[in-house]
């Protein structure tokens, strides 16, 4: 073939080529992007977004990027680029309109160690069966009948271990409440079995891997969260087939009334599914309640006349928002506040800068339990202890701890059971004090990085 046929033969394609050029350029031309910097190729600005900072505020990078360029402006974080959002009211659009507009998308290393049938990762269909389930086995009525009784019977156990005097990490004592508990209600394991401490210790492995780079090479956390998840997975799996058999054999135990039985009984999952299932509700179900109660913990020491009125468990997730930001994707180009979001582009509305917005919330770093208890109105706000003062009011959409929209967390009833229950228990029976200085810092997870160690003193004898 002739250099004259072959450039004649591949002139259409060509073309077609320099036109769907033209015509992308003239797209981006027409469309009006937020502000903002997108900064180094590749990693963009996302080191700067991950750097460390006090729980209860929204950090440096977002402070300057607000300042600077608003609360919707554009940027490129985990590697894509991204229309980051601290508007209340382009938040709610976005979590409402999920499935329609926007979806799910976490970044590749999250769905590769909680795995890809994880509820956290997962879009469509599936996920709105794995979040039926949950719903159904976590119902209002089973948090009353069964639930309750054992959210007690498991701060008993912890709180009754507390000596006189004694200084530990509470954030520690937390997550030992909350796994015990989650690995009760979800395989039947009972705490301090041997079974149970290895798959703790094998769960904290995991959770580091979980908060670090997603290099995957010999030695690093994520490589040996990996591991940790193989090992985890085969005790699931092991429990599993068990009930399986013991179903079969109609030898199954009343008492292993779990989350694991459920999925059995009213699913038709895939083992790969069940497993991904237990792992994610185990990770969601412990750390984000046992960091909760850590807060709740770190607030109330600073402020004993809440101890006296206890109504600490709203604040407590407003100020010290363990769930920061989550990750979308726009699904189609959307028109916002006269911005643009471009299809494929990531979004994430921080849920954070809106609880933390003074324009919302009167002194919004300032833990105060009253500016929830106006006729039960939580959206209003109020900048002292006193009952009667209130400023401008706001509504409840404002207040989104656990997400909103189709994927409103499953567990959130269950995570503010857990709350009351831990609160109430420990208020009646123990005065606690730092031993020492820490404060909650995002990681971007919310960690106390000295474990938050106290000092306990009894009241009287457990209730």
């Amino acid at each position: 073939m002739s250099e004259i046929e072959l450039l004649l033969l591949l002139s259409p394609a060509i073309l077609a080529l320099i036109l769907l050029q033209n015509l992308i350029k003239s797209k981006k031309a027409t469309l009006k992007l937020p502000p903002g910097n997108m900064g180094w190729p590749f990693i963009g600005e996302t080191m700067g977004y991950l750097k460390p900072y006090s729980a209860t505020s929204i950090g440096e990078f977002m402070e300057q990027h607000i300042s600077r360029f608003g609360k919707i402006y554009k940027s490129n974080l985990f590697g894509e680029s991204t229309i980051v959002s601290a508007d209340a009211e382009l938040n709610r659009f976005i979590l409402q309109n999920e499935g329609r507009l926007f979806e799910c998308s976490y970044p590749r290393s999250i769905g590769g160690i909680l795995g890809k049938w994880s509820m956290l990762v997962l879009v469509g269909d599936m996920h709105r069966d794995m979040r039926t389930i949950s719903l159904n086995f976590m119902s209002n009525a089973r948090l009353r009948t069964h639930l309750l009784r054992e959210v007690e019977r498991h701060t008993l156990l912890v709180l009754g271990s507390w000596k006189e005097n004694s200084t530990f990490s509470a954030q520690d004592e937390a997550k030992k409440f909350t796994f015990n508990l989650m690995a009760k209600h979800i395989m039947s394991m009972d705490p301090g079995k041997p079974e149970t401490e290895q798959l703790k210790r094998e769960y904290i492995t995991f959770m580091k891997g979980v908060v670090s780079a997603p290099l995957n090479f010999p030695g690093t956390a994520y490589r040996k969260a990996l591991q940790s998840r193989s090992t985890i997975l085969r005790v699931i799996e092991l429990k599993m087939k068990d009930r399986i058999e013991k179903m079969r054999d109609g030898r199954e135990e009343t008492e292993e009334d779990d989350l694991l039985g459920w999925v059995l009984k009213h699913s038709n999952f895939s083992t790969e599914q069940i497993l991904d299932l237990i792992l994610s509700l185990l990770f969601a179900g412990h750390e984000t309640s046992s960091v909760s109660i850590a807060l709740a913990i770190y607030f109330l020491q600073g402020c004993p006349n809440s101890v006296q009125q206890l109504r600490v468990i709203s604040e407590t997730l407003r100020l010290g928002n363990v769930v920061r930001f989550v990750h979308r994707k726009a699904l189609k180009d959307v028109r916002y506040k006269g911005y643009d979001i471009p299809r494929g582009w990531k979004v994430l509305p921080v849920v954070s800068a809106v609880h933390l917005d003074p324009s919302i919330y009167d002194q919004p770093q300032h833990f105060n339990p009253w500016r929830w208890q106006n006729n039960g109105n939580r959206g209003y706000s109020s900048s002292s202890s006193s009952s009667n003062s209130s400023s401008s009011t706001t509504t409840n959409n404002n207040f989104m701890p656990f997400g909103g929209g189709p994927r409103l967390c499953a567990g959130s009833e269950l995570a503010k059971l857990e709350m009351a229950v831990f609160i109430h228990h420990l208020v009646l029976n123990y005065h606690w004090e730092l031993a020492e200085p820490d404060h909650a810092l995002a990681f971007p997870f919310v960690d106390f990085p000295k474990g938050l160690p106290i000092r306990v003193h009894h009241l009287h004898d457990l209730i």
